[in-house]
């Protein structure tokens, strides 16, 4: 029980953890097994357990701290940092998680657990009065879910996202355009932030900056929608035409 106890300090572990009291990496595994054949431990993925609580059978670790500890560089991105963030109207049964290493996808109490490539090292922070959790900051998050919306989430879900956002630091949006450095991205960025400059206290100077990045080339705002997209001569972007709705009272144009 003295494994359980420490064990119980974290929201997930490894056998290298227990081994750190144990010393011997035999009774380490013998510790364990005996932990689960007990209920009192169980196995999430290979070499991630977590320890059960006694009064409700469920264990301690949240979705989010599973996510953290699939690889070292594991992280919250796209929808599920979001979600985190508290900035969604639904709950996903889909967890997205960044990392340096790539995994393959699991499913773990109905929840399954999706690999994305990480695109950069920059704006990966811990998450505040969550033990375990790293997270992209909101900025990144936008960047990278505008980036992915055909591939992660979906265009309206990004929308109810950007709803609820109510301030965005300018120069870390622009650091983290730079380091993608595609000028589609600054379109579509530079229109969908254009919409919301005041919501979320863009300056002007912003939006010039991604205007001033677009080059000659027009492009779809979402996948190649040929024959029901209007264009949008500003931003060089064709936009569906489906989308031009009131939103708030505002269209989005």
């Amino acid at each position: 029980m003295d494994i359980y106890i420490e064990m119980s300090k974290y929201p997930v572990f490894s056998i290298e953890d227990v081994n750190k009291h144990t010393k011997n990496q035999k009774t380490a595994y013998s510790q364990i097994n005996y932990l689960m054949k007990k209920g009192l431990i169980k196995k999430v993925r290979k070499n991630i357990y977590s320890v059960v609580n006694p009064a409700t059978g469920q264990i301690i670790a949240n979705r989010y701290q599973i996510a953290c500890a699939i690889t070292n560089t594991a992280y919250l991105s796209h929808y599920s940092a979001f979600e985190f963030y508290g900035l969604t109207n639904q709950v996903f049964y889909e967890v997205y998680v960044s990392s340096e290493t790539k995994f393959n996808n699991f499913e773990y109490d109905k929840v399954t657990y999706k690999y994305v490539a990480s695109r950069m090292k920059e704006g990966v922070v811990n998450a505040k009065n969550t033990t375990g959790v790293r997270i992209t900051d909101l900025e990144r998050t936008v960047i990278d879910s505008i980036h992915d919306f055909n591939k992660i989430g979906g265009f309206e879900e990004l929308l109810n996202c950007l709803d609820s956002v109510h301030y965005l630091d300018d120069s870390k949006l622009i650091k983290y355009l730079n380091i993608y450095n595609t000028q589609g991205l600054y379109q579509k960025v530079g229109f969908l932030l254009n919409n919301y400059r005041k919501e979320m206290q863009l300056s002007k100077e912003f939006i010039a900056y991604c205007k001033s990045k677009i080059g000659k080339s027009t492009r779809y705002l979402v996948n190649e929608q040929k024959g029901t997209s209007s264009y949008n001569s500003e931003w060089r972007l064709m936009v569906p035409k489906s989308l031009l709705e009131i939103r708030g009272g505002d269209l989005i144009v």
